[in-house]
């Protein structure tokens, strides 16, 4: 496409500095409000845009592409998933995606830590009495929890996020092990000093916590369905900062509940913003918004990322990070 002033359409607010350079850079349409938009808006925003630049809030599916503009030929998503977007569909209409990978990787993997020592060493809940006025001062058996040094990590999915949280587990003094679609290199896995399993059943079964950092694809979806919990030791924890999906939630809800599971960090949820009601009035979980990402140089880094991939396209080449069908 020639360079000019594509229209550009940002389906939630941004980080203040990428709103302002995409409004130098191009024709801009910005929310006023930080609502999800509707199926009606998001058709409407696609019937008149050059690009749009969505966010996993917004399912961008075939029936949606179908009512797209023929002025559409960019989805800049506005984040490293893109399980909102029927990428295939989206590519057989002419309409590119591009994502915003790696720049979350630390961010995340900092999450993943934090949620494994909250669950283990029971923070949120030594918060809640020491913030009560019930606490009576210490005792040598008061809030007993787990020392993470010595224990056996088992990581679902060693890709960036997976690999960023074994280094910061092994400073920790965990037992790093993985499970994962391909092994890594030696070269890769030798730093940290990981073990690989080929078979995710024999690994869940030996495994202290398991941290769940796998993408949700159609193969990844309940791959911690009810019979592979119930592999877990009564005494382990699992996490979960990657997708949902992953996990059976209502499976997972029940063993937490009867004791068959020790605790969980959850910052993802099966049905996005609806979280199982059971889930939380348990006191063996941590329940978080989506914050895995949340800071502000990640957003910002994000938005760049976006902007690189639109102003490349609008210059006539490949953004840099397309999202290839059968390649993600």
């Amino acid at each position: 496409m020639p360079s000019k002033k594509l229209s550009v359409v940002a389906t939630r607010r941004l980080p203040q500095v990428v709103e302002t350079r995409m409004t130098e850079l191009f024709d801009v349409t910005l929310r006023e409000d930080d609502a999800p938009m509707t199926r009606e808006a998001l058709v409407a925003a696609m019937q008149d845009a050059d690009v749009l630049v969505p966010t996993i809030t917004d399912q961008i599916d075939a029936r949606l592409l179908a009512q797209a503009g023929e002025r559409l030929k960019l989805i800049a998503n506005y984040g490293a998933g893109v399980d909102n977007i029927d990428v295939a569909t989206a590519r057989q209409r002419g309409i590119l995606v591009s994502n915003t990978p790696g720049v979350l990787t630390d961010d995340t993997a900092d999450m993943t830590l934090a949620l494994m020592l909250s669950v283990l060493r029971r923070i949120p809940e030594g918060m809640r009495v020491a913030q009560s006025d019930d606490w009576a001062g210490w005792a040598p058996t008061a809030m007993l929890g787990g020392r993470v040094a010595g224990r056996r990590l088992g990581i679902l999915g060693m890709g960036r996020i997976g690999q960023a949280v074994a280094r910061r587990a092994r400073a920790f003094g965990m037992q790093i092990h993985y499970h994962n679609r391909k092994r890594l290199r030696p070269e890769a896995e030798a730093p940290l000093d990981a073990t690989y399993w080929e078979s995710l059943d024999q690994m869940v079964a030996r495994m202290d916590v398991i941290s769940v950092n796998c993408p949700h694809t159609p193969s990844t979806f309940h791959l911690m369905n009810a019979r592979r919990l119930k592999l877990m030791k009564p005494d382990a924890v699992i996490v979960n900062t990657s997708r949902g999906e992953v996990i059976d939630e209502n499976a997972l809800t029940r063993m937490l509940r009867s004791g068959e599971i020790a605790g969980a960090g959850l910052d993802v949820f099966e049905r996005g913003a609806e979280i199982n009601p059971r889930l939380k009035s348990l006191p063996n979980v941590i329940l978080l918004p989506h914050m895995g990402s949340a800071t502000t140089e990640g957003r910002i880094e994000m938005g760049e990322k976006v902007l690189i991939n639109i102003k490349t396209f609008a210059d006539g080449h490949r953004p840099p990070d397309l999202v290839v069908p059968g390649q993600m």
